[in-house]
């Protein structure tokens, strides 16, 4: 086992604590949302390892509601920015102001903060906006900061994204160039709802409103808790393990399978091997373990790898997927480690 800070009792305790914080969060969200358990889980780990998500899904499947309620039970500060085809940088970041000063007759620039003034923010449809605009959210994803006339202005601790797409409505859109897909640590699929889980929507949500949900856990709190994630200790295996998935995926890479060289036209980066050893971390605290076992990383590894894998056209005439291609090599990889 790799030698990384040892966990002190404290540590201990606090992981404890936010297993069952966990518990509490997922059923005073269920107040609200029916089924998403898992799309709750993972945005649960991208917020612990302060990661950003992308969130992909049809309209109607309550994508809004999920990360407005989890801000709420927090007691982190929502913002939700509509992406438009005319929406600006400034419209986002803020922008200068001339106004009145004290002194008679002097005016001066004030700086009028933007919507990603926040905690959380839902990106909604940010493939509906130009490059250009969509490059402001991204930089101040991956820096924490605005810069405005030279001037540079700290976001808000902690700080984190949710960006949204719609799969099925692309015509007039601006996509993701795989650069800017790869500042998102999960791509978070959402289904429909099972049959009983619609039933229950029906008879639910659809009477009295519901009472404001309760704030469990402070932005400290998530501050404490994400300062612990990075001291979970890795075992040597797993640390290989995460490597050597990323590097199976490359189909240029002596590791690669055929089947990957037949399918895949690029693979993951390094930025990969680095999001599923600390979505793995983050995801062991939510089980209340204090060491990362290879089910945590195989739980991140679709999220992770989805929106990093890209297909080629065989692959695309033959109906195979990222995710199926994700779950073969899960399944490939887990063998030659059984075998081996």
């Amino acid at each position: 086992m790799s030698q990384q800070s040892g966990q002190t009792q404290s540590d201990v305790a606090a992981i404890d604590e936010l297993r069952t914080l966990y518990g509490d969060i997922r059923a005073e969200m269920g107040k609200v949302i029916i089924g998403q358990d898992e799309v709750i889980e993972r945005l649960m780990i991208c917020i612990l390892a302060r990661g950003h998500g992308l969130l992909m899904g049809v309209p109607g499947l309550a994508k809004t509601m999920i990360v407005n309620s989890l801000s709420q039970v927090m007691s982190l500060q929502f913002n939700r920015i509509q992406f438009t085809p005319d929406l600006m940088p400034s419209d986002i970041t803020g922008t200068d102001i001339l106004q009145e000063t004290d002194q008679p007759g002097k005016r001066a620039f004030v700086f009028v903060r933007g919507p990603i003034f926040s905690n959380v923010i839902l990106a909604d449809e940010i493939n509906r906006t130009p490059p250009k605009t969509q490059s402001a959210l991204l930089e101040a994803m991956q820096e924490h900061r605005v810069t405005v006339a030279g001037r540079m202005f700290p976001l808000p601790s902690p700080f984190f994204v949710l960006a949204t797409q719609n799969p099925i409505e692309q015509e007039g859109t601006y996509p993701l160039p795989e650069a800017q897909l790869d500042r998102f640590m999960f791509l978070i699929a959402l289904d429909y709802p099972t049959l009983e889980q619609e039933r229950r929507i029906a008879r639910e949500t659809t009477g009295a409103l519901p009472e404001p949900l309760q704030h469990l856990i402070s932005g400290d709190q998530i501050l404490a808790f994400q300062e612990i994630v990075q001291r979970v200790p890795v075992p040597d295996h797993i640390y290989d393990s995460a490597v050597d998935l990323v590097r199976r995926t490359r189909p240029r890479a002596e590791e690669a399978y055929d089947w990957i060289k037949k399918w895949v036209t690029w693979g993951a980066g390094p930025r990969a091997v680095q999001y599923l050893i600390r979505g793995a971390k983050a995801r062991a605290v939510l089980q209340g373990s204090y060491l990362v076992r290879m089910e945590d990383l195989e739980a991140v590894a679709e999220p992770v790898l989805m929106h990093r894998i890209l297909t080629n056209f065989q692959a695309q005439s033959e109906g195979v997927t990222s995710s199926f291609i994700i779950q073969k090599l899960l399944e490939e990889v887990r063998g030659e480690t059984t075998r081996g």
